[in-house]
This record gives structure tokens, sequence and C-alpha cells, in this order.
């Protein structure tokens, strides 16, 4: 219980070595000076607060907000000292804002807590005491052995011991983890394999050396120690032998496994990530506007202050007759009196800052962003997977766009691989109905009879056979084995229904294609590779396998051959294998390489390497001693990898192609059309990055394609970068294309980023190829800082995409075939690149054009509600005199005005769906930040500045020189006049809202007018009945009298209409002298009206019969042409005069074709 509480305050210790030391079954040794070391429980723990700590840690949270310090500032001195309001003006909408706040993630957390609960209580089988136990998952310690059953999900980081296999392994998935769905062979070692019962496991004698826990999913290094018979043998441990927790067991019974990492050291504990916070460009105009708004009440609350003072200068002002000055007023620092004057004139002008600002956007982004979810064109059926947001916070950021980073392979692509040609020792095949025959020959063999292979064709199938980490699944259980297959009854299942899972779809597709040509993969058992030959099988023994990585970029095994001999089959990219090629037509291969990239084949180069018997020795002696080192492991192998695979013989390359996805090239034309620049980055070679580019339409066939490739060094890459500045300026008038590899890149971005940047910035669309994960992250950083500051979009669907992702302003995953890696650290997840277009043009605008309206609103009525107080002042001599009473001055941001801005910011559409996906160019309208500049600040706060004089002059002349409004003569007061100007702001600045809504739903007239009508209902009960918990009621009976004035009707009439008739005349003026694309589109809402506009007006000969209305209608807006001359048909596509189209933007004078007939 100690150690609990200890955790829990923080004060645990941290590891104080790099390595731990877990003994199998906690048998510890039996000397009395070992201390055991201490490691975390197995409780999980996702949630943010506890019941103790709930209260502070929340409101620490919250007052971190300016904002909302800033109004905890202000109730504070309302409470110290003698301010015109009451302390519950301030404090009352702060506690609102903090309650709601509070209760909304306190609810979150109190849901992690349950999903909490429901995992540490999950019930769990340990071996203790020779016997298994039954316990809770948060009950396991490490050391402990556990035993999990087929279908059951590790509760901890596991390293395998046994399974109910004889060979010790077992089948995994890791869907959860990263989203793979492929099975995944996890081995154990020799030693403990043979322990599969429990009475065994109660004698195994072992100890587990491994490092401290770290989030990498796919790298463990450590050692076990097993006494056998008194002697003990050393094995070393790898990211293969450990089940994570959250896997599942598959196709095996049960296994038996020791916890080495638990609860919040296990790996996928330390992967709950929070996202780096991301702040908007919205966010960022809006912490500025509150500096500026609190600029101006610093300024009111000062010339007030100064004002007050100067009237007073006067005697009989500063001490009338009826209101002398007390003995302790008089004797009173001048000083303190100013500070405390400017503080009171500080409570008294503090609603200019818009407290409720933050928490009504906070509701807009998290409600909004269900659309996106909602959306069903983002919804892709064949993998039943709809949109998926993961950050609310950046929704209008998928309208502020410049630039679209994106990855090839998968996001572009389908990413399933299909085998279409390889080179044999010089010579190019094809693969005609299951026969491997020259190229440009045909299949002229009979059906079943074998093909004549010549020995090099045969080694090469071979390879691709066996180097790989394909796994087979077997669909049908409990089959009868046949005699021809000896691994047949392998987990019970016939080979006829097996199926290869393979992480990467590259392999999956050469080891189907070797199995179609007669070279079948037919399994693995223990150490033992099989396949059949035509039907003869063969067994190879396994004896190592050098893993995949990024830097070496090939993969290799060592396989003992049926003969008895030593030989290492490696494959990977040409960059990686020919370099240590020594033997085979290297020289033939490297041209037919190049040839499949340019068609836009994906290229591997398969080699080997036999060794003699002191070779091996020498090759297994540094491979052992490299994997069961635990310090510098990787580098150690890196050493190992690099002494093995050299003096290689080139077997051949293979091609294969992944074609693309649907409407790629619509979508990126439809991003290119809205001024959005696309970057593709990607690991591929670069003829095949260039061929890609072409077919998706992101080069096109008339652009000027530049080249940066092969750059050996600073000058060089600094030189070419001017050739291409020149030849830039020279050929202004075309489209320029930028082709630049990883090697080139790094020189560029190490001393030349200015020239690299402008080369870039005068090129429609850039191609970089051969690029490592984190260059990809360092171009996306390049632009970010740029002095344009251009707002960047990364999408990806792999782990190689997880630092683009992070690190552009916004993150989009793919969910593709390569994990969910880049889904799980993104902001936003898609099923297809071609949701990419709807997502940015229809959601984006719609959520930008939302949130800048709610924002600046915000500001314009809060000006509209406190500068009458301010003007007020002139009036009753600075005395700080509330116009208002206190009930209007705390509800009117809570409830008078909250719920309208609050639906509009929900629903509003300027333009209709269909007609932001045809015409892109309108996303151009709300490019950089166009509807938040300071200009449109400024003119929603002088409007807000204007519309509030007009209330209270406006006012001030009904009852100004003469209080009498009713006829027998009765007077009214100051609360009267406060009333009055109250009344005509709240109508107002609804109506304005009104007037800004273009999407009427039935919600934004129920908030409106039902807005207006809660006014009025509250003011009649409020100031209609004597309330008892009230000590003064200034208000009763005023607003009964006031709306009995028919003066103050008819002034309330005048004033709004007075406010709000320019507004009108103004919006008719521009959108009738200066309409704006956006603005001529708002015509053509109806999807039957967008025949003309989805092809940018362009016509066919035969019209429909309403045709002629359609483009009447489009003339009157401006839509098209009046003369025909202008849309010539055999054209693809031709512009109306009136689109603002950017002709200096190079980016849309080159088009892909549209065909006439989708006019």
């Amino acid at each position: 219980m100690l150690r609990w509480i200890r955790q829990q305050l923080g004060f645990d210790p941290p590891h104080q070595s790099d390595t731990r030391t877990v003994y199998v079954a906690n048998r510890f040794p039996q000397h009395g000076h070992y201390i055991p070391q201490r490691f975390a429980d197995n409780r999980i723990t996702s949630s943010k607060y506890t019941v103790w700590n709930f209260v502070p840690k929340n409101l620490f949270e919250q007052f971190r907000r300016i904002a909302n310090f800033y109004f905890l500032i202000i109730f504070l001195v309302q409470l110290m000292i003698d301010t015109p309001t009451s302390p519950v003006t301030s404090g009352l909408p702060l506690f609102f804002v903090i309650t709601v706040t509070a209760i909304k993630q306190g609810y979150e957390d109190w849901l992690r807590h349950k999903a909490d609960n429901e995992v540490n209580g999950a019930p769990v089988f340990v071996v203790r005491s020779g016997s298994l136990v039954q316990t809770r998952s948060k009950n396991i310690r490490v050391g402990d052995i556990v035993r999990v059953a087929k279908d059951e999900t590790f509760p901890a980081d596991l390293v395998l011991l046994s399974s109910d296999r004889s060979e010790g392994t077992c089948h995994i998935t890791t869907a959860s983890l990263d989203g793979e769905t492929n099975l995944k062979t996890h081995y154990s070692v020799a030693e403990t394999s043979v322990c599969q019962s429990v009475s065994q496991l109660e004698t195994l004698q072992g100890i587990v050396e491994c490092q401290q826990p770290e989030a990498d999913l796919y790298r463990f290094v450590g050692r076990i120690t097993v006494t056998h018979h008194g002697e003990d043998i050393v094995r070393p441990l790898g990211p293969e032998n450990l089940l994570l927790r959250g896997a599942r067991l598959k196709n095996t019974k049960e296994i038996f496994g020791v916890a080495v990492y638990t609860g919040m050291e296990s790996k996928m504990a330390l992967n709950y990530k929070c996202k780096s916070q991301k702040r908007s460009a919205v966010e960022k105009s809006m912490n500025t506007f509150l500096i500026i708004y609190l600029g101006i009440l610093l300024s009111e609350a000062v010339l007030s202050t100064i004002l007050k003072y100067a009237w007073q200068a006067e005697d009989k002002w500063d001490e009338p007759f009826y209101n002398l000055k007390t003995d302790q007023e008089k004797n009173s620092s001048p000083i303190l009196k100013f500070i405390s004057d400017f503080l009171a004139f500080l409570v008294l002008y503090n609603f200019i800052i818009p407290i409720s600002l933050y928490v009504t956007v906070e509701m807009q982004k998290f409600l909004g962003s269900f659309f996106i979810g909602w959306d069903l064109d983002l919804y892709h059926k064949e993998s039943d997977q709809k949109a998926q947001v993961n950050t609310s916070d950046l929704n209008e950021e998928l309208g502020q766009v410049e630039y679209v980073f994106t990855d090839k392979t998968g996001t572009l692509t389908e990413n399933e691989m299909q085998f279409r040609e390889c080179s044999i020792n010089g010579n190019k095949f094809w693969e005609v109905n299951g026969k491997l025959v020259p190229e440009g020959q045909t299949n002229d063999s009979p059906d079943g009879s074998a093909p004549n292979l010549v020995r090099e064709e045969l080694l090469f199938l071979k390879a691709v056979s066996l180097c790989h980490t394909v796994q087979i699944s077997y669909d049908q259980p409990d089959c009868i084995s046949t005699a021809g297959d000896p691994f047949s009854h392998v987990n019970g299942f016939s080979s006829n229904e097996m199926e290869y899972y393979a992480s990467s779809p590259d392999e999956k597709a050469l080891v189907e294609a070797a199995k179609r040509i007669g070279v079948t993969f037919t399994g693995i058992r223990g150490d033992t590779m099989e396949i059949q030959i035509f039907g003869k099988p063969e067994k190879y023994k396994l004896l190592h396998v050098l893993e995949f990585d990024a830097n070496r970029r090939r993969m290799s095994v060592i396989l003992e051959t049926p003969s008895g001999g030593k030989v290492l089959f490696t494959k990977g990219a040409e960059s990686s294998i020919l370099p240590f090629a020594t033997s085979g037509e290297i020289d033939k291969t490297r041209i037919h390489v190049d040839e499949f990239a340019s068609r836009g084949l994906r290229t591997l180069v398969v080699a080997c390497r036999h060794f003699t018997s002191e070779e091996y020795v020498e090759v297994d002696r540094h491979l052992n001693s490299a994997r069961t080192a635990l310090q510098q492991r990787e580098e150690r192998l890196q050493d190992a990898f690099s002494y093995i695979e050299k003096d290689l013989q080139l077997l051949g390359a293979t091609g294969v192609e992944d074609r693309l996805q649907d409407k790629v090239q619509e979508t990126i034309e439809a991003l290119r059309l809205a001024g959005i620049k696309v970057w593709v980055l990607t690991g591929d070679k670069h003829e095949t990055a260039v061929s890609v580019s072409l077919s998706c339409g992101h080069f096109h066939r008339t652009m000027n394609i530049l080249e940066l490739l092969q750059q050996r060094s600073d000058n060089e890459c600094a030189e070419q970068l001017r050739r291409l500045s020149r030849r830039i300026k020279e050929d202004h008038f075309l489209q320029h294309g930028l082709v630049v590899d990883g090697a080139s890149l790094s020189l560029a971005l190490r001393q030349h980023e200015k020239l690299f940047m402008e080369v870039c910035k005068n090129c429609s669309a850039v191609l970089c190829c051969r690029m490592a994960p984190l260059q990809k992250a360092k171009v996306v950083r390049l632009f970010k800082s740029s002095p344009e500051k251009p707002i960047t979009l990364a999408i990806g669907d792999g782990a190689n995409d997880v630092s683009m992702i992070q690190e552009a302003h916004v993150g989009i995953g793919i969910m593709g075939k390569e994990g969910r890696q880049a889904v799980r650290n993104s902001d936003y997840a898609i099923a297809r690149f071609r949701f990419l277009a709807k997502l940015l043009l229809v959601h984006g605008h719609f959520y930008y054009i939302r949130i800048a309206t709610l924002v600046q609103y915000f500001f314009y009525k809060n000006v509209c509600f406190i500068t009458p107080q301010f003007l007020y002042q002139f009036f009753c001599l600075f005395s700080q005199q509330t116009l208002y009473d206190s009930v209007y001055l705390t509800l009117y941001n809570i409830c008078f005005t909250s719920l309208p801005i609050l639906v509009y910011s929900l629903f509003e559409q300027l333009v209709h769906p269909h007609v932001l996906q045809s015409k892109p160019v309108l996303y151009r309208d709300i490019s950089r930040n166009s509807l938040l500049s300071f200009r449109t600040f400024l003119y929603w706060t002088i409007l807000g500045f204007c519309h509030a004089f007009v209330f209270f002059f406006g006012s001030y002349m009904l009852m100004g020189e003469d209080t009498t409004l009713m006829g027998n003569g009765q007077m009214f007061g100051n609360w009267t006049f406060g009333t009055l100007v109250f009344t005509v702001m709240v109508i107002t600045v609804t109506l304005k809202l009104a007037l800004e809504t273009h999407f009427w739903t039935w919600m934004n007239h129920f908030v409106t007018w039902g807005s207006i009508a809660f006014y009025f209902i509250f003011s009649l009960f409020y100031g209609g009945i004597i309330w008892p918990f009230l000590h003064t009621q200034d208000m009763y009976f005023v607003f009964v009298q006031l709306l009995s004035s028919g003066s103050a009707w008819f002034a309330i009439i005048i004033i709004i209409i007075t406010c709000l008739f320019p507004d009108v005349v103004k919006k008719v003026f521009y959108r009738h002298l200066l309409p704006t694309s956006t603005q001529n589109s708002q015509s053509l809402s109806a999807p039957q009206a967008l025949g003309c506009v989805e092809s940018l007006c362009c016509y066919q000969h035969g019209r429909s019969g309403c045709s002629r209305l359609v483009h009447l209608l489009e003339q009157m807006t401006g839509q098209c042409p009046t003369t025909s001359n202008h849309c010539d048909v055999s054209s693809n596509r031709c512009w109306a005069d009136a689109d603002n189209f950017y002709s200096n933007d190079r980016s849309v004078l080159t088009l892909s074709p549209i065909e006439v007939t989708h006019c």
C-alpha cells in the first residue's frame, strides 16, 4: 500500500540501471545480499484525474487560459474593493464556464476510469507455488509465469517460454497495436520450449536480462540464461520472442510466458501518446484579438480614471453637498485612491473580454467534428471504414491548407501488388498462364507440363520463395492429410487451403507468383522451411534471419541446403544490393531495373552468397556475439550484417505493379485548382516515382520536368540549383515540375535552404524520391518555418510517414494495409486519398467560415455590450454607476446571445456542398486566413462601436431631455434607460447574426427567435415579481412600464432599423457590384443547377430543355459569358471571365483533360 501511495505521488525512484534482471517465477537468489529490483504493478491508467486531485488539477489547467485567469483576477478585485458591480457579475459567468468544462472533462475521465477497471479486473491464470492460479490482471508481477489461451489477449509484455506446439512457436495478431491483421510467428528458445506443463515450468530456473522499457513496438534487446543440469545456457532474445500486451493469440491452444514489462511500463502503455499540441491559425488570431481588446479595456479604464479626476478638479463636483466625504476618504492616499478607481473602471468594463468565447469554441469544435464521421461520402464501403477525427482542435485548419505532402505507396496507390515481370541472369521474363517465359514470347508449352528452367532461373525462384517473412493461414480445420504433402498435418490443415499473409505486400505478391510458376513455399516447422519444386519437396534449415531495416533497405536469410551447404539469400532496393554484388549480370540487370521503374513498377533486386564451412563459422560467431549483447546491440548487428552481406552473386530483379487508387487524378486536379500545391514524398527510385506521378496527374505531360539528382557535393548542388532557378525565370510561361532525390535533398537543406525554397515555390509540383522518414519531416518543417508561414498538410499510411504527419500543421492517416501507426498518430484518418478533396474543399470550407464568424461575432457583440457603459460615464460624472442591472450583466453572454451563434457555427453553409466540390477555386476565397484578417477584424470592431453609439444616443434622444414616456406624465429613471439600451442591443445583435446566416434550419429559427422571446419573458418575470432572496430589486416593474410606452416601442424599432439598414445596403451593393466567387456561386445551391458549373462553363451542342434557363441564370450571376464564342466545345475546358482563377498562378494554366460529355 505504501509503495502504491509513493507511486501515485510520484516519489517512486526511477530505475537506476539501463537493464533489468527478471527471475523466472520470481525465484530470487537465496543469499542474503540480493535486493530485488522494484517494478511497476500491472495496473493500466489511462485516466488523467483521481478523486483526490480532480478539483485542484482541473482548476490549475483551466486557469492557465488567459481569459479565465483574467476573470478570476477581476472577481478577486470585486471581492476586495468597493466596485460598482456585484462580484456575481464576474463570478457567475466564470463559474459557469469552469463548471461546464470541468463536467465535460470529468465525464470523459470517468469513462477512461471505467475502461481501466474493466482491463485491470480481467481474470488471468498465473503459475504460482506449483499450480495454476486465477487472479486479476492488475495483480500480475514482473517475473510471473502467465498462461494465455487461444483468442485471448496478452495481459502484459511476456517473453515466450513455451506453447502447445513441440517447436515452441505461436501465432499472434497485433491489429490492436499497429493495425496489421496478418499472422505473426513468435518463437521460444529451445531450452524452455520443452516446458509445456505447470510441473515442468515449476522446475525451470531462468534469468531474463533485458533493456528498460521503451515505446518502440519493434525493438527488444535481451537474453535469457537457463540453468540446465548445472550448466548456464545463454540465448539471445529479440522482438520475435516478445509477446506484447494487447496482441491476441491465434491458431495456438495455449502459451506460457514470463512477464517482463507490466502496467504502464508495457510497450502498449508507453505508446499512449499525448498528441503534440498543434494550434490552429484561428486560435492564434483569437489570442491576438484578445490582446487588442485587453488594450482597449485598459485604455478605457485609464481614460475614465483620468477624466474622473479632471472633472473632480472643481470643488462643486469633488464634494457635492449630497455626497460629503468621510474623514477616512479625506485622509486616504491619492495614489491608492487612483489605483482603486482604475480597478473599479476595469471591473466596470471587463465584459469587453468575452469569457464564454473559449467554451463556445470548444463546444463548436467538439460537436462539429461529428459531421466528418457522419459524412457518408467519406465512408468506404469495401473496408467498412468511416472517417475518424482524433483532434477536433484543428477543424478550421482544413480550410487553410496551402501545401499537401503525400506519400505514394498505399496513399496514392492501393498497395496491392501484382507481379508483372522479372530479370534473371540478364534476361527479362514475364508470367503467362502460370509459366515463366521470355519477354515478347507467348506460352506454347502444353498445360500441365513442367517448364524447362535452367539452373539460374531455378535458383532465382528458390531465393524468392525462401527469402521472406511470409506466414501461412489455413482456412479449414481437421482436414485429412494427403500422402503427397508431408507438412499437411501442420496445425491439422491441408496445404490446399493455405493462404499467404505478409506485412509487406511486395513479399506476398512475389511468393504467390513463384507458387503459380511452380516453386511453392509450403510453410515453416520449427527451424525448417519447405518448398515444393513442381511437386517435389525440398527442406532447408533456417539458420539466421537478417531482418529488414530502413537503413540497409534489404533483408536476408541464411539457410542450410538439403546437400548440407550454407547459402545466404538477400533481396532489397537496387541501391542496397548492386554495390555489394561482385558477380552476375550487373549491368544488364541495372538497365532492366531502370526499365521496370520507368513503367511505374516497384523493383527489388535478388542476390545470394555461398559460404564455405570456415566462412559460416565466422558468420555465426559474429551474429551470436551481436545478438547476445545488451549494450549497443543495434550497432553491433549492423556491423555484423555489413560483414555478411557482401561479395554477392546477383541473381536478378523483380517488377511488381501497385495500381492507383480510384479518382486520384481528379483529386490532385481539384487540389491544384483550389490553389493547393501537392508534393509527393516517396522512398521509391526516381524512375518509378516519376512514372506514377505522370499517371496520377501530379506531373502533366506538357510540364517541364526539372531534376536535382545525384548531387555529390555542396558546390555541385548549389550550382545545379542556380541553373534550375535561371531556367525557371527564362521559361516563366511554362509549368515546371521538380524531381529531387534524398541525397541531393540532404545537401540542399544543409546550406542552400533559401535557394532550394525559391526553386520549389516556382514549381507547380515537386516530387521527392528515395526519401528517409526523417527527411520527409524536414521538408515539412522547412516550409512551416518559411517567412510566409503556409499551412501544411501531410498524408500517409505507414509508420515511415508518422514523423511527417506529426510535423505538419494537419496530419492525415490513410487506413491502409501498412498497419495503423499513421492513423494513430494523425489528426484525422480517412480510408482513401480521394476523400481528401471533400475533407478540405467542403468540410474545411464550412469549419473555417463558421468559426471565423463565431470569433468576430463574439467580439462584436461584446463591444456593443460594454461601449454604452463607457459612454454612460460621461453623463454620470464618471461615478462608476453601472448602466445595466447585474442580472443582465451576468446573463448577456450566458443566456441571451449564446445559442444563436453556437447553432450558426454548427450548421452554416455559405455555398451548397456540391458547388464547393465542383468549383474547387472557391477554396481560394478563404485562403491565408482571409476572413480573420486585421481588416475584417477592424470592420467588425468598428461596426460594434457604431452600433453601440446608435444604441446609446438613440435611447438618449428619446429620454435625454424628457423622461416622461407615458401619457400620464410619469417619469422614468436610469434603470429604464439602461433597460431600453439593453433591449435594443439584444435584438440587434441577434438580428445581425440572422443577416449573416445563409443556411436556415428549424434549429436556427428556434434559437434566433427563441432567444429574443426568452429575453422578453425572463425580463417580465424578473421585473414583475418581488424576489425574497434579493435585498435590492432596482428592476421591479421597470420592464413592464417600458413596454407599456408606445414611444419606447417606436424607439426600439427605429434604432434597430438604423443599425441594420446600412448593413443590408452594404451587402446588396457588394453582391451586385463587387461580388466574390463564393457569392456568385450561392445562387447555384441546388444540385440540379450544376450542369455547366461542374465543368466550369463548357457546353456541349445538345442541350436539355432546362439548360436555357440554367444558362440564363449563370449569365445573370456572372458564372458564364453571354456569348457562346467563349465556350468552345472542341476544347476540353474553358474559363468564365468572372471566375477569379488568379491567372498569375501557373498552377492552373495546364489542366488534365475532361471529356465534353461531362458538362
